[in-house]
């Protein structure tokens, strides 16, 4: 782990075609017991880092149930501000610590609106949120450990660049494919294999129909 930013562990559930969900739709993957085992490594870290589009798709709350422990922070990637006051982030953020990661971009009345919440919204970044200034901000203020719940882009963000350190990975007795279906890393990609990210599979567990992937970076 490089020491200028916090530790980050990329966590998703995926199909057997690598698929992590379909465009517009919420759906399930994980089973109840994989549920609960990711609730308690959200009862582990400091914080939580999703996309406005997992927002806006899923409309979650990334706090920690099903398990005893407590909600780590809950940071959202949004350059422009352009989370709905009604989503469930916005209007729980006086019970759970908010943080809004948006760029100079974000308009004036978008940027006003949102000050209205108690959340801290920290500005990184001239046209989108610049991903290794904010993690340099982040672990100044305390944040050592982070779980990454992104969708494809946000998880490309991080890998392009080399930000995760572990990944966790459960993968699920499901077949989606079609061209609407999201991959769990999106982006332009890389162009070939001697570029890519080479992970090193460090373990493999067995719940039920479904088996759970930890790769180290």
């Amino acid at each position: 782990m490089a020491m200028s930013r916090p530790y980050v562990i990329l966590s998703a559930a995926i199909t057997l075609d690598g698929k992590i969900g379909i465009k517009n739709k919420r759906i399930k993957l994980s089973s109840k017991s994989d549920k609960i085992r990711v609730h308690k490594l959200r009862s582990e870290v400091d914080a939580i880092i999703i996309g406005k589009n997992t927002v806006k798709s899923d409309n979650p709350l990334l706090t920690v149930r099903h398990v005893t422990g407590n909600n780590p922070i809950r940071i959202i990637l949004d350059s422009l501000g352009t989370i709905s006051s009604n989503s469930k982030i916005i209007q729980t953020c006086k019970q759970v610590p908010t943080i809004l990661a948006v760029s100079k971009s974000i308009s004036k009345d978008n940027l006003h609106r949102l000050k209205k919440f108690p959340l801290e919204i920290l500005i990184c970044g001239t046209t989108s949120v610049n991903l290794k200034q904010l993690l340099r901000i982040l672990l100044k203020n305390g944040i050592k450990r982070i779980l990454l719940e992104g969708g494809g882009i946000t998880n490309w963000s991080f890998v392009k660049y080399n930000l995760i350190d572990e990944a966790i990975i459960t993968l699920t007795p499901y077949i989606i494919g079609g061209k609407d279906s999201i991959s769990l890393v999106e982006g332009v990609g890389f162009k070939n294999l001697d570029v890519s990210t080479n992970l090193k599979l460090v373990k493999v567990k067995k719940i039920r129909n479904e088996l759970v992937l930890f790769y180290k970076f």
